[in-house]
């Protein structure tokens, strides 16, 4: 909730939730963004993929419907109305409240830099990780795995997902077109080695080092000498 009230991105939201978000961002007088067009940060792509979002770009991508996925994240705002769209596209729907019994969990509930340990752990070792926003979690993860050896991560392009699904919604696209667009989109983002954008005196417009360390994951001549011989 804190999150889209402070994002000011209210997709999918009803007319009382949007009003609520809205009475909180202006609760917080350190948040400085007030007045904020929910439409139009979506289209920027500035936005997280609601869960109805993410059902159909995990269908598009042909993530088996019976894998296990399981949601890093807090509880989520509009509880089991928003979830409904991906429950039933994803069954097998998970969240570190419906793995661990209460007693092994209430050694953490009090504490929530603990409570997002478990979510970065669990996201850690997945075998796919896709974050639907970039917030700093998602972005240490993303590093973290590259680190691990690449491990698959599907980095969403939210400003175009959102533009494809908004067309096949208004019925400009057969399923197969879209399923085909959004993979298309997504075949060099899977989490791939990459070298890392760096632009001196610009810091703020370069790759994050956290997502993408880059320097760190270079082959040295010596490794890349032995592995030849």
């Amino acid at each position: 909730m804190d999150m889209l009230a402070f994002s000011g991105c209210s997709q999918g939201c009803n007319k009382e939730e949007v009003e609520e978000l809205t009475r909180m961002r202006y609760a917080y007088p350190w948040w400085k963004e007030k007045i904020i067009n929910s439409e139009l940060k979506r289209r920027d792509g500035l936005c997280p993929l609601t869960p109805e979002e993410t059902a159909l770009t995990l269908r598009a991508l042909d993530i088996d419907s019976s894998i296990q996925v399981y949601i890093a994240a807090g509880e989520i705002y509009g509880g089991t109305r928003r979830m409904a769209s991906l429950a039933a596209a994803y069954p097998n729907l998970v969240r570190k409240e419906t793995l661990l019994e209460p007693s092994e969990l209430r050694f953490f509930q009090n504490h929530s830099s603990q409570m997002a340990a478990l979510d970065y752990l669990v996201s850690l070792e997945s075998d796919i990780f896709v974050p639907t926003y970039d917030g700093n979690m998602a972005k240490v993860v993303e590093g973290h795995r590259r680190h691990l050896g690449f491990k698959k991560t599907i980095l969403l392009d939210r400003k175009l997902l959102v533009d494809l699904i908004d067309q096949y919604n208004a019925g400009s696209f057969t399923w197969n077109e879209f399923s085909a667009a959004v993979k298309e989109a997504h075949t060099e983002r899977m989490g791939n080695p990459a070298k890392r954008l760096v632009i001196p005196d610009r810091p703020k417009e370069e790759d994050y080092f956290y997502s993408n360390p880059w320097e760190c994951l270079e082959p040295s001549n010596e490794s890349e000498i032995s592995s030849i011989i």
